[in-house]
Protein backbone atom coordinates (compact mmCIF):
# COMPACT_ATOMS: atom_id res chain seq x y z
CA UNK A 1 0.00 0.00 0.00
CA UNK A 2 1.39 3.42 -0.97
CA UNK A 3 1.98 6.06 1.65
CA UNK A 4 -0.25 9.12 1.89
CA UNK A 5 0.88 11.96 -0.33
CA UNK A 6 2.76 14.78 1.37
CA UNK A 7 1.71 17.95 -0.43
CA UNK A 8 4.69 19.81 1.02
CA UNK A 9 7.09 17.78 -1.16
CA UNK A 10 8.48 19.88 -4.00
CA UNK A 11 8.68 18.13 -7.39
CA UNK A 12 11.09 19.39 -10.05
CA UNK A 13 11.71 18.50 -13.67
CA UNK A 14 15.38 17.77 -14.24
CA UNK A 15 15.43 16.21 -17.71
CA UNK A 16 13.61 16.67 -21.03
CA UNK A 17 13.49 14.44 -24.10
CA UNK A 18 11.70 15.60 -27.26
CA UNK A 19 10.77 13.94 -30.54
CA UNK A 20 8.74 16.30 -32.73
CA UNK A 21 7.88 16.85 -36.39
CA UNK A 22 10.17 19.87 -36.52
CA UNK A 23 12.99 18.69 -34.28
CA UNK A 24 14.50 15.36 -33.26
CA UNK A 25 15.87 16.25 -29.84
CA UNK A 26 15.10 19.01 -27.38
CA UNK A 27 17.44 21.74 -28.58
CA UNK A 28 16.78 21.05 -32.28
CA UNK A 29 13.06 21.32 -31.62
CA UNK A 30 13.42 24.49 -29.54
CA UNK A 31 15.54 26.18 -32.20
CA UNK A 32 12.99 25.25 -34.89
CA UNK A 33 10.11 26.65 -32.83
CA UNK A 34 11.89 29.95 -32.31
CA UNK A 35 12.62 30.12 -36.06
CA UNK A 36 8.95 29.50 -36.76
CA UNK A 37 9.89 26.34 -38.64
CA UNK A 38 6.93 24.02 -39.11
CA UNK A 39 6.92 20.23 -39.29
CA UNK A 40 3.44 20.09 -40.81
CA UNK A 41 3.54 18.54 -44.28
CA UNK A 42 1.82 16.08 -46.60
CA UNK A 43 1.83 12.57 -45.16
CA UNK A 44 4.57 10.42 -46.66
CA UNK A 45 4.33 7.23 -44.55
CA UNK A 46 1.42 6.05 -46.69
CA UNK A 47 -0.47 7.38 -49.70
CA UNK A 48 -3.07 9.79 -48.26
CA UNK A 49 -4.64 10.74 -51.58
CA UNK A 50 -7.83 8.77 -50.93
CA UNK A 51 -8.52 10.41 -47.58
CA UNK A 52 -10.32 13.67 -46.78
CA UNK A 53 -7.24 14.99 -44.94
CA UNK A 54 -3.71 14.56 -46.21
CA UNK A 55 -1.64 16.84 -43.95
CA UNK A 56 0.00 15.90 -40.64
CA UNK A 57 2.83 16.77 -38.29
CA UNK A 58 5.05 13.90 -39.42
CA UNK A 59 8.47 13.15 -37.95
CA UNK A 60 11.00 12.68 -40.80
CA UNK A 61 12.38 9.21 -41.33
CA UNK A 62 15.34 8.13 -39.22
CA UNK A 63 17.20 4.87 -38.67
CA UNK A 64 16.00 3.41 -35.36
CA UNK A 65 18.84 0.86 -35.46
CA UNK A 66 21.25 3.73 -34.72
CA UNK A 67 19.30 4.64 -31.58
CA UNK A 68 18.02 1.36 -30.15
CA UNK A 69 19.20 -2.24 -29.71
CA UNK A 70 18.31 -4.49 -32.63
CA UNK A 71 16.37 -6.89 -30.39
CA UNK A 72 13.80 -4.16 -29.70
CA UNK A 73 13.02 -3.35 -33.32
CA UNK A 74 10.86 -6.42 -34.19
CA UNK A 75 8.73 -5.99 -31.09
CA UNK A 76 8.00 -2.26 -31.13
CA UNK A 77 5.75 0.11 -33.02
CA UNK A 78 7.13 3.36 -34.42
CA UNK A 79 5.41 5.24 -31.57
CA UNK A 80 7.20 3.15 -28.94
CA UNK A 81 10.58 3.52 -30.64
CA UNK A 82 10.13 7.29 -30.56
CA UNK A 83 9.19 7.09 -26.89
CA UNK A 84 12.31 5.05 -26.09
CA UNK A 85 14.46 7.63 -27.88
CA UNK A 86 12.84 10.45 -25.91
CA UNK A 87 13.32 8.57 -22.64
CA UNK A 88 17.03 8.08 -23.39
CA UNK A 89 17.42 11.80 -23.99
CA UNK A 90 15.47 12.75 -20.86
CA UNK A 91 17.59 10.54 -18.59
CA UNK A 92 20.81 11.77 -20.20
CA UNK A 93 19.67 15.38 -19.82
CA UNK A 94 18.91 14.77 -16.15
CA UNK A 95 22.32 13.14 -15.69
CA UNK A 96 20.85 10.07 -14.05
CA UNK A 97 20.86 6.33 -14.64
CA UNK A 98 17.87 4.85 -12.78
CA UNK A 99 19.71 1.53 -12.40
CA UNK A 100 22.18 3.31 -10.11
CA UNK A 101 19.40 4.27 -7.69
CA UNK A 102 17.90 1.99 -5.04
CA UNK A 103 15.38 -0.57 -6.35
CA UNK A 104 11.69 0.38 -6.39
CA UNK A 105 12.43 4.11 -6.13
CA UNK A 106 11.92 4.97 -9.81
CA UNK A 107 8.75 4.67 -11.88
CA UNK A 108 7.06 5.70 -15.12
CA UNK A 109 3.67 7.11 -16.10
CA UNK A 110 2.95 7.83 -19.76
CA UNK A 111 -0.10 8.98 -21.67
CA UNK A 112 -1.38 7.56 -24.95
CA UNK A 113 -4.50 8.07 -27.04
CA UNK A 114 -4.52 4.50 -28.33
CA UNK A 115 -1.39 2.46 -28.99
CA UNK A 116 0.77 0.98 -31.73
CA UNK A 117 -1.64 1.34 -34.65
CA UNK A 118 0.96 0.83 -37.36
CA UNK A 119 2.26 -2.40 -35.81
CA UNK A 120 -1.28 -3.66 -35.34
CA UNK A 121 -2.28 -2.91 -38.91
CA UNK A 122 0.70 -4.84 -40.32
CA UNK A 123 -0.11 -7.87 -38.19
CA UNK A 124 -3.78 -7.78 -39.15
CA UNK A 125 -2.79 -7.62 -42.80
CA UNK A 126 -0.59 -10.68 -42.27
CA UNK A 127 -3.51 -12.48 -40.61
CA UNK A 128 -5.90 -11.71 -43.45
CA UNK A 129 -3.50 -12.39 -46.33
CA UNK A 130 -1.36 -15.27 -45.01
CA UNK A 131 -2.87 -16.78 -41.88
CA UNK A 132 -2.50 -16.78 -38.12
CA UNK A 133 0.91 -18.46 -38.16
CA UNK A 134 2.34 -15.27 -39.72
CA UNK A 135 1.16 -12.99 -36.91
CA UNK A 136 3.94 -11.89 -34.56
CA UNK A 137 3.67 -12.85 -30.91
CA UNK A 138 4.66 -9.24 -30.17
CA UNK A 139 1.22 -8.18 -31.42
CA UNK A 140 -0.07 -9.17 -27.99
CA UNK A 141 1.40 -6.00 -26.49
CA UNK A 142 2.88 -3.78 -29.23
CA UNK A 143 -0.56 -2.32 -30.07
CA UNK A 144 -1.59 -1.74 -26.44
CA UNK A 145 -1.86 1.81 -25.04
CA UNK A 146 0.35 1.10 -21.95
CA UNK A 147 3.15 -0.31 -24.14
CA UNK A 148 5.36 2.78 -23.85
CA UNK A 149 5.23 2.57 -20.08
CA UNK A 150 6.14 -1.12 -20.20
CA UNK A 151 9.01 -0.84 -22.65
CA UNK A 152 10.54 2.20 -20.89
CA UNK A 153 10.33 0.47 -17.50
CA UNK A 154 11.97 -2.70 -18.84
CA UNK A 155 14.75 -0.87 -20.68
CA UNK A 156 15.69 1.29 -17.71
CA UNK A 157 14.94 -1.03 -14.82
CA UNK A 158 12.11 1.07 -13.40
CA UNK A 159 10.54 -1.14 -10.76
CA UNK A 160 8.55 1.52 -8.94
CA UNK A 161 5.05 2.76 -9.84
CA UNK A 162 4.02 2.22 -13.46
CA UNK A 163 0.82 3.15 -15.24
CA UNK A 164 -0.70 4.73 -18.35
CA UNK A 165 -3.31 7.45 -18.81
CA UNK A 166 -5.81 7.65 -21.67
CA UNK A 167 -7.53 11.05 -22.02
CA UNK A 168 -6.36 12.15 -25.50
CA UNK A 169 -4.68 15.61 -25.37
CA UNK A 170 -5.45 16.13 -21.69
CA UNK A 171 -3.87 12.82 -20.74
CA UNK A 172 -0.34 14.16 -21.11
CA UNK A 173 -0.86 16.60 -18.23
CA UNK A 174 -2.77 14.00 -16.22
CA UNK A 175 0.26 11.70 -16.48
CA UNK A 176 2.56 14.41 -15.14
CA UNK A 177 0.18 15.05 -12.26
CA UNK A 178 0.02 11.35 -11.42
CA UNK A 179 3.81 11.25 -11.40
CA UNK A 180 3.78 14.15 -8.96
CA UNK A 181 1.44 12.21 -6.67
CA UNK A 182 3.82 9.24 -6.70
CA UNK A 183 6.74 11.50 -5.80
CA UNK A 184 4.77 13.03 -2.96
CA UNK A 185 4.03 9.51 -1.72
CA UNK A 186 7.69 8.55 -1.45
CA UNK A 187 8.98 7.62 -4.91
CA UNK A 188 12.25 9.41 -5.69
CA UNK A 189 12.14 9.70 -9.49
CA UNK A 190 9.52 9.37 -12.22
CA UNK A 191 9.70 9.66 -15.98
CA UNK A 192 6.44 10.94 -17.39
CA UNK A 193 4.72 12.64 -20.31
CA UNK A 194 3.70 11.14 -23.60
CA UNK A 195 4.80 10.21 -27.13
CA UNK A 196 1.92 9.38 -29.42
CA UNK A 197 0.52 9.40 -32.92
CA UNK A 198 1.49 6.53 -35.21
CA UNK A 199 0.45 7.53 -38.73
CA UNK A 200 -1.05 4.61 -40.65
CA UNK A 201 -4.20 4.12 -42.75
CA UNK A 202 -5.98 2.39 -39.85
CA UNK A 203 -5.22 5.11 -37.30
CA UNK A 204 -5.89 7.84 -39.84
CA UNK A 205 -9.41 6.56 -40.46
CA UNK A 206 -10.07 6.61 -36.72
CA UNK A 207 -8.70 10.15 -36.38
CA UNK A 208 -10.80 11.48 -39.26
CA UNK A 209 -13.98 10.21 -37.60
CA UNK A 210 -13.68 13.07 -35.08
CA UNK A 211 -14.90 15.55 -37.70
CA UNK A 212 -12.43 18.13 -36.40
CA UNK A 213 -9.54 17.56 -38.80
CA UNK A 214 -8.57 20.20 -41.36
CA UNK A 215 -8.97 19.13 -44.99
CA UNK A 216 -6.77 21.94 -46.32
CA UNK A 217 -3.83 20.71 -48.42
CA UNK A 218 -1.64 23.78 -47.83
CA UNK A 219 0.69 23.12 -44.86
CA UNK A 220 0.80 26.87 -44.13
CA UNK A 221 -2.97 27.15 -43.84
CA UNK A 222 -4.11 23.75 -42.61
CA UNK A 223 -3.80 24.52 -38.88
CA UNK A 224 -4.60 28.10 -37.86
CA UNK A 225 -5.58 28.24 -34.18
CA UNK A 226 -7.20 31.50 -33.04
CA UNK A 227 -7.39 32.67 -36.66
CA UNK A 228 -10.52 33.77 -38.55
CA UNK A 229 -9.64 31.16 -41.19
CA UNK A 230 -9.44 28.27 -38.71
CA UNK A 231 -11.17 25.19 -40.11
CA UNK A 232 -9.91 22.26 -38.07
CA UNK A 233 -6.86 20.81 -36.43
CA UNK A 234 -3.86 18.95 -37.81
CA UNK A 235 -2.78 15.78 -36.03
CA UNK A 236 0.89 14.95 -35.55
CA UNK A 237 3.18 12.36 -34.01
CA UNK A 238 5.74 12.77 -31.27
CA UNK A 239 5.79 14.42 -27.87
CA UNK A 240 8.02 14.75 -24.84
CA UNK A 241 9.10 12.74 -21.81
CA UNK A 242 10.30 14.42 -18.65
CA UNK A 243 12.28 13.27 -15.63
CA UNK A 244 10.61 14.45 -12.42
CA UNK A 245 12.19 14.12 -9.00
CA UNK A 246 11.60 15.03 -5.43
CA UNK A 247 13.55 18.26 -5.12
CA UNK A 248 15.45 17.05 -2.06
CA UNK A 249 16.46 13.81 -3.79
CA UNK A 250 17.58 15.65 -6.93
CA UNK A 251 19.72 17.96 -4.81
CA UNK A 252 21.13 15.03 -2.86
CA UNK A 253 22.29 13.21 -6.00
CA UNK A 254 23.86 16.41 -7.35
CA UNK A 255 21.48 17.15 -10.24
CA UNK A 256 23.01 19.93 -12.32
CA UNK A 257 19.76 21.64 -13.20
CA UNK A 258 16.07 21.90 -12.50
CA UNK A 259 14.01 23.32 -15.34
CA UNK A 260 11.01 24.02 -13.21
CA UNK A 261 8.75 22.91 -10.40
CA UNK A 262 5.23 21.55 -10.90
CA UNK A 263 3.19 23.59 -8.43
CA UNK A 264 -0.44 23.33 -9.56
CA UNK A 265 -2.76 20.98 -11.39
CA UNK A 266 -6.44 20.27 -11.88
CA UNK A 267 -8.64 18.20 -14.17
CA UNK A 268 -12.34 18.55 -14.91
CA UNK A 269 -14.85 16.96 -17.23
CA UNK A 270 -17.38 18.78 -19.41
CA UNK A 271 -21.05 18.20 -18.67
CA UNK A 272 -23.11 16.27 -21.18
CA UNK A 273 -24.30 18.30 -24.17
CA UNK A 274 -27.66 19.96 -23.59
CA UNK A 275 -27.30 19.98 -19.80
CA UNK A 276 -27.18 23.77 -19.67
CA UNK A 277 -24.08 23.67 -17.47
CA UNK A 278 -20.90 25.49 -18.55
CA UNK A 279 -17.84 23.67 -19.94
CA UNK A 280 -15.23 22.63 -17.39
CA UNK A 281 -12.14 24.39 -18.75
CA UNK A 282 -12.48 27.53 -16.62
CA UNK A 283 -12.96 25.49 -13.46
CA UNK A 284 -9.80 23.48 -14.29
CA UNK A 285 -7.82 26.72 -14.61
CA UNK A 286 -9.14 28.14 -11.37
CA UNK A 287 -8.54 24.91 -9.46
CA UNK A 288 -4.98 24.63 -10.81
CA UNK A 289 -4.26 28.20 -9.69
CA UNK A 290 -5.69 27.41 -6.27
CA UNK A 291 -3.52 24.29 -6.03
CA UNK A 292 -0.50 26.44 -6.91
CA UNK A 293 -1.62 29.11 -4.41
CA UNK A 294 -1.32 31.76 -7.10
CA UNK A 295 -3.55 34.58 -8.28
CA UNK A 296 -4.21 35.03 -12.01
CA UNK A 297 -1.85 38.01 -12.04
CA UNK A 298 1.01 35.72 -10.95
CA UNK A 299 0.95 33.74 -14.24
CA UNK A 300 3.48 34.99 -16.80
CA UNK A 301 2.29 33.08 -19.90
CA UNK A 302 -0.44 30.66 -20.95
CA UNK A 303 0.33 27.82 -23.34
CA UNK A 304 -3.04 27.27 -24.97
CA UNK A 305 -4.66 24.01 -26.00
CA UNK A 306 -5.47 25.67 -29.37
CA UNK A 307 -7.95 23.30 -30.98
CA UNK A 308 -7.98 25.03 -34.35
CA UNK A 309 -11.77 24.58 -34.46
CA UNK A 310 -13.61 27.94 -34.24
CA UNK A 311 -16.01 27.02 -31.44
CA UNK A 312 -13.22 25.42 -29.38
CA UNK A 313 -10.89 28.37 -29.91
CA UNK A 314 -13.59 30.84 -28.91
CA UNK A 315 -14.36 28.93 -25.73
CA UNK A 316 -10.69 28.85 -24.78
CA UNK A 317 -10.16 32.54 -25.59
CA UNK A 318 -13.22 33.49 -23.54
CA UNK A 319 -12.02 31.32 -20.67
CA UNK A 320 -8.56 32.92 -20.62
CA UNK A 321 -10.08 36.41 -20.77
CA UNK A 322 -12.55 35.59 -18.00
CA UNK A 323 -9.87 34.31 -15.62
CA UNK A 324 -7.02 36.72 -16.38
CA UNK A 325 -8.79 39.69 -17.92
CA UNK A 326 -8.91 40.59 -21.62
CA UNK A 327 -5.41 40.52 -23.16
CA UNK A 328 -3.86 40.52 -19.68
CA UNK A 329 -1.45 37.59 -20.18
CA UNK A 330 0.57 36.46 -23.23
CA UNK A 331 -0.81 33.35 -24.94
CA UNK A 332 1.66 31.10 -26.75
CA UNK A 333 0.80 28.38 -29.27
CA UNK A 334 3.99 26.48 -30.24
CA UNK A 335 1.89 23.55 -31.51
CA UNK A 336 1.13 25.66 -34.57
CA UNK A 337 4.49 24.33 -35.82
CA UNK A 338 3.82 20.66 -35.01
CA UNK A 339 0.10 20.02 -35.08
CA UNK A 340 -1.77 18.45 -32.19
CA UNK A 341 0.22 15.41 -31.08
CA UNK A 342 -2.62 13.58 -29.31
CA UNK A 343 -1.39 12.49 -25.85
CA UNK A 344 2.10 13.77 -26.70
CA UNK A 345 0.95 17.34 -27.34
CA UNK A 346 0.52 18.65 -23.80
CA UNK A 347 3.83 17.18 -22.54
CA UNK A 348 5.53 18.89 -25.49
CA UNK A 349 3.82 22.15 -24.52
CA UNK A 350 5.06 21.62 -20.96
CA UNK A 351 8.61 21.05 -22.21
CA UNK A 352 8.32 24.18 -24.36
CA UNK A 353 7.07 26.19 -21.40
CA UNK A 354 10.07 25.08 -19.34
CA UNK A 355 12.44 26.12 -22.15
CA UNK A 356 10.65 29.48 -22.32
CA UNK A 357 11.18 29.99 -18.59
CA UNK A 358 14.83 29.00 -18.99
CA UNK A 359 15.60 31.35 -21.88
CA UNK A 360 13.19 34.23 -21.29
CA UNK A 361 11.48 33.98 -24.66
CA UNK A 362 7.91 33.09 -25.69
CA UNK A 363 7.46 31.17 -28.96
CA UNK A 364 5.01 32.50 -31.55
CA UNK A 365 2.01 31.02 -33.31
CA UNK A 366 3.10 30.82 -36.94
CA UNK A 367 0.88 31.59 -39.95
CA UNK A 368 -1.82 33.28 -37.85
CA UNK A 369 -2.36 36.32 -40.06
CA UNK A 370 -6.02 37.08 -39.24
CA UNK A 371 -6.33 36.76 -35.44
CA UNK A 372 -9.91 36.21 -34.43
CA UNK A 373 -9.90 37.14 -30.76
CA UNK A 374 -7.71 40.22 -30.41
CA UNK A 375 -10.20 41.67 -27.92
CA UNK A 376 -9.83 38.61 -25.67
CA UNK A 377 -6.27 37.27 -25.78
CA UNK A 378 -2.76 38.62 -26.32
CA UNK A 379 -1.61 36.00 -28.82
CA UNK A 380 2.16 35.82 -29.38
CA UNK A 381 2.50 35.73 -33.17
CA UNK A 382 4.93 36.30 -36.02
CA UNK A 383 8.16 36.40 -34.00
CA UNK A 384 9.31 35.22 -30.55
CA UNK A 385 8.66 37.65 -27.74
CA UNK A 386 11.49 38.22 -25.28
CA UNK A 387 10.07 38.25 -21.78
CA UNK A 388 11.39 37.00 -18.48
CA UNK A 389 8.64 35.00 -16.80
CA UNK A 390 8.74 32.75 -13.78
CA UNK A 391 5.42 30.90 -14.05
CA UNK A 392 3.48 29.28 -16.89
CA UNK A 393 0.05 27.71 -17.22
CA UNK A 394 -0.41 24.85 -19.70
CA UNK A 395 -3.90 23.94 -20.90
CA UNK A 396 -5.05 20.73 -22.57
CA UNK A 397 -8.42 19.39 -23.70
CA UNK A 398 -9.18 15.87 -24.84
CA UNK A 399 -11.98 14.86 -27.13
CA UNK A 400 -14.91 13.61 -25.11
CA UNK A 401 -14.84 16.35 -22.49
CA UNK A 402 -11.47 16.10 -20.72
CA UNK A 403 -9.89 19.33 -19.41
CA UNK A 404 -6.54 19.64 -17.65
CA UNK A 405 -4.49 22.59 -16.44
CA UNK A 406 -0.98 22.53 -15.01
CA UNK A 407 1.19 25.29 -13.50
CA UNK A 408 4.98 25.29 -13.46
CA UNK A 409 7.39 27.70 -11.80
CA UNK A 410 10.98 28.36 -12.81
CA UNK A 411 13.56 26.99 -10.42
CA UNK A 412 16.38 29.28 -9.31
Amino acid sequence: MSRAADTRVRTVITGIGVVAPNGFGTEDYWAAVLRGESGIRRISRFDPSGYSARIAGEIPEYDPATRLPGRLLPQTDRMTRLALVAAEEAFADAGVNPRDLPPLTCGVVTAASAGGFEFGQKELQALWSKGGQYVSAYQSFAWFYPVNTGQISIRHGLRGPGSAIVAEQAGGLDAVAKARRHLRSGTSLMITGGVDGSLSPWSWLCILRSGRISTCDDPREAFLPFDRRAAGSVVGEGGALLVMERAADAHRRGAERGYGEVIGYAATFDPRPGSGRPPGLRRAVELALADARLAPADIGVVFADAGGVPELDRLEAETIAAVFGPCAVPVSVPKATTGRLLAGGAPLDLATALLSLRDGVLPPAVHVESPAYEDLIDLVRDTPREREVTTALILARGQGGFNSALVVRKTV
